[in-house]
């Protein structure tokens, strides 16, 4: 099925057309949500509540344009609104090192240092991959704009991974063999 076929059945309402949805974008918006969040079991939540708003207004989404983009926008203003629920957003036990969507320890700390659209903005750019002009659709701000800000977060989540025990023990080792 194409893109613009689901599309035009998704905004009539087909339950299969969710189903599909689903089944098309669940994983990738579960590893968004992952990265915004930092905790998994949060993202699937995340990610249900995603597909239930995009179901009940169904309506709102005009054929024609990226159902990808508009689910992008509903997870990320889901994850935001999780965040703003919580006032601590590591209080959860770490994750099993053998699960697979694991981030370390450092990596959690540093990823925490950035906002979420910050983390949205960095996991769109480097694991999806996304073009800036893509990014622009799913967040509503120019490329431009959105270029600076990935800028300014990478060069912040450069510095936080700076500063963890990992990355000072391997400065250390290459200050005493050089």
């Amino acid at each position: 099925m194409d893109a613009r076929t689901l599309e035009e059945r998704f905004a009539a309402g087909s339950e299969q057309a969710l189903a599909d949805a689903i089944a098309l974008y669940g994983q990738p918006l579960l590893r968004y949500c992952h990265h915004i969040l930092c905790d998994y079991h949060e993202a699937q939540d995340a990610v249900q509540t995603t597909f239930i708003k995009a179901y009940d207004h169904h309506k709102r989404f005009r054929p024609g344009t990226s159902l990808s983009a508009w689910l992008y926008r509903l997870a990320y203003t889901t994850c935001v609104d999780l965040l703003r629920r919580r006032k601590r957003q590591l209080l959860t036990p770490p994750p099993v090192a053998s699960d697979p969507d694991y981030i370390g320890e450092d990596l959690r700390r540093a990823l925490a240092t950035l906002s979420p659209e910050q983390r949205a903005l960095v996991y769109s750019r480097v694991i999806e991959q996304r073009s800036f002009d893509a990014l622009a659709v799913i967040y509503g701000k120019s490329a431009a704009t959105l270029r600076k800000r990935y800028e300014r977060a990478r060069k912040k989540l450069a510095q936080a991974l700076a500063g963890t025990p990992a990355e000072r023990r391997r400065d250390d080792r290459e200050s005493h063999t050089g």
